[in-house]
């Protein structure tokens, strides 16, 4: 059973003491880390999520707090009142290390099971242990610190706002479904059997119309929930700091965002942000690192050969040529001796992205070998190495194709061989807003284009000409703001002029019907004097990621999903009794049955 605090008060946090505070009588509370019984003293390590302070019981110091302090162990939750006095042996390793409070008396607030995982930083138990014990898994100091991140995260991103004239504004978590590119999650309404709400992938609509209503700047840390295939680092909910502005062109929102950046990176991490910004078209990041998102902490670029091959005999590159493709390399420096085993892996690895095989050439000393060279002529081969500037030791690493598997395989690749090779600095933080994307994609399945981002997208004002006779010259008022080959955050400016409007849903093959079916909301609100307006969104779990330093988007949000988008911890999604399902109208149907998957 455990005690009531009976109007005891806690005087400070476990990680608060130091040594000036000595000499004076305080009431510490948290959770036993540790206890050593040395005999005539025991040692506890108490813990909050401040850090920790080492608590000495005695008999010499009470007896009573001695024979209950022998009783405890980890993870219970205690209250201790007692005397901070110096250390005899000083912990310099830890804040509060010149200290220790002598225990004088001691109150089990609550005792605790043997926890089935370790409280304890850098924790390598499985991830379904730790989602199942989640509320253990977060009482770990290095989770604990994350949160505190995320935190103060959210605050220099609302102050920063605040300061810049930004209101921040809910939108609703009910809404109607609009087609977004994913799957949206349905809530079925009680009131209107067989009509559904749908939970917002973004608050996109919404906060267009609240420039419509005339608030000028919104943001919002906003939920946004996606039904989707999951990925490493994807969740079906997630959050963003979504914002949108009047009045602006792109320059604005993007000077806007740079400075939130930099004091981001500079009040969370102390890393200075040099501004502005380098900006990339979307053209050249495709053609220079084969992403839309690129790793700009290394060099490997991909270099264009197909001039140079044009006329070759090899007929995997005049295939290639044929479609409309193209020939390009990386460069792998100081890579010429490596094996033919781990030749064929690269190759088996761009085959993972469609890619029909890998060509190389490694520069050995004395001799260039390459299982292409007898397609090749001397003149040929040499003008690849002369382009590609490769020297003694080098190897470059060719694939032939259409650009849409030439792009990605040799984008993945080229940071494939950074990692291998070492390449990488961690600790480097290279910015990089990828502009110019295209404004619509051809969708050859339905045989039509489709926006890229979303159709309220504005084009450039020079490609408006093309958006009827060659859409997908098209490019857009969008921007991708990408740290270290990640994308933080996206946005662009929107469409206002309805004229123009019309002819985007033209372009994509959208009829006036159907776009006021999906979108007549927004498009009614259109027709009382919408401002000229843009914005963007940053994935804040994202964000924390960098500035916490981990690579798993689990560790930052309290409650996460697993793979399977299911939780441990509450067991959801999961049944519900059959009166809720008749309140709603809703019949399952007799051969559903429960995923075996959870």
């Amino acid at each position: 059973m455990g005690e009531a605090l009976s109007g005891l008060k806690r005087s400070m946090m476990c990680g608060e003491y130091r040594e000036s505070h000595a000499g004076s009588k305080y009431t510490v509370m948290g959770w036993v880390q540790r206890k050593r019984n040395l005999g005539g003293l025991i040692f506890v390590d108490l813990r909050d999520r401040t850090g920790i302070i080492q608590v000495v019981f005695g008999e010499e110091i009470d007896k009573d707090a001695f024979a209950k302090a022998d009783l405890v162990k980890p993870e219970y939750c205690l209250a201790v009142t007692g005397t901070l006095v110096k250390r005899e042996s000083p912990n310099e390793g830890m804040p509060t290390g010149m200290v220790e409070l002598n225990g004088e008396s001691i109150k089990i607030l609550s005792e605790s099971e043997t926890p089935p995982i370790q409280i304890k930083e850098n924790l390598d138990t499985a991830e379904a242990v730790r989602l199942k014990y989640r509320y253990l898994d977060l009482r770990r100091p290095d989770i604990q610190n994350i949160f505190m991140i995320r935190h103060k995260t959210a605050k220099v991103v609302r102050d920063f706002l605040d300061e810049n004239g930004f209101l921040e504004i809910e939108t609703p978590i009910m809404t109607k479904s609009t087609p977004e590119g994913a799957r949206d999650y349905l809530v079925p309404s009680r009131n209107y059997p067989g009509m559904f709400y749908a939970l917002p992938q973004s608050p996109q609509l919404f906060k267009q119309l609240l420039m419509v209503s005339g608030y000028d700047r919104y943001y919002q840390i906003a939920k946004c929930f996606r039904d989707e295939d999951l990925r490493a680092n994807r969740q079906p909910e997630f959050t963003q700091v979504d914002m949108e502005l009047s009045f602006v062109e792109e320059d604005d929102v993007i000077g806007i965002n740079e400075k939130l950046i930099s004091r981001v990176f500079k009040e969370i991490k102390g890393v200075d942000v040099e501004l502005p910004i380098m900006r990339m078209p979307y053209r050249i990041a495709m053609e220079k690192y084969g992403s839309d998102k690129p790793d700009l902490r290394f060099g490997m670029e991909i270099c264009e050969l197909t001039e140079l091959v044009r006329n070759s005999g090899f007929k995997v590159f005049q295939d290639a040529l044929a479609i409309g493709g193209s020939v390009r390399a990386i460069k792998a420096g100081n890579c010429a001796d490596m094996g033919r085993k781990q030749l064929d892996k690269l190759g088996e690895f761009v085959k993972t992205f469609k890619a029909k095989g890998l060509a190389w050439i490694a520069l050995k000393e004395g001799e260039i070998k390459s299982p292409i060279s007898k397609f090749l002529t001397e003149e040929e081969m040499a003008s690849i190495i002369n382009k590609m500037e490769a020297k003694t030791g080098d190897l470059i690493l060719i694939v032939a194709d259409k650009n849409s598997v030439v792009f990605p395989s040799l984008g993945a690749l080229r940071v494939h061989m950074a990692k291998e090779l070492g390449l990488i600095n961690r600790d480097e933080y290279k910015f990089v807003w990828i502009t110019e994307f295209p404004l619509v994609s051809f969708n050859e399945e339905e045989n039509r284009f489709q926006a890229e981002h979303h159709p309220f997208t504005a084009p450039m004002d020079e490609d408006i000409q093309y958006l009827v006779s060659d859409p997908g010259r098209v490019r857009a008022k969008a921007y991708d703001i990408v740290l270290n080959g990640e994308e933080l955050g996206g946005g662009s400016i929107r469409i206002h002029d309805s004229a123009l409007q019309e002819k985007m849903f033209d372009a994509i093959g959208l009829t006036k019907e159907s776009a006021w079916e999906k979108f007549g909301f927004l498009l009614q609100a259109f027709k009382y004097g919408p401002p000229p307006h843009g914005g963007l969104a940053f994935g804040f779990d994202r964000l924390i990621m960098f500035l916490a330093d981990t690579d798993n988007i689990k560790d930052v949000i309290a409650f996460p999903k697993n793979q399977n988008a299911f939780c441990p911890l509450t067991e959801a999604p999961n049944v519900v009794e059959e009166t809720q399902l008749k309140e709603l109208g809703i019949n399952l149907n007799e051969n559903v049955e429960l995923s075996e998957n959870l």
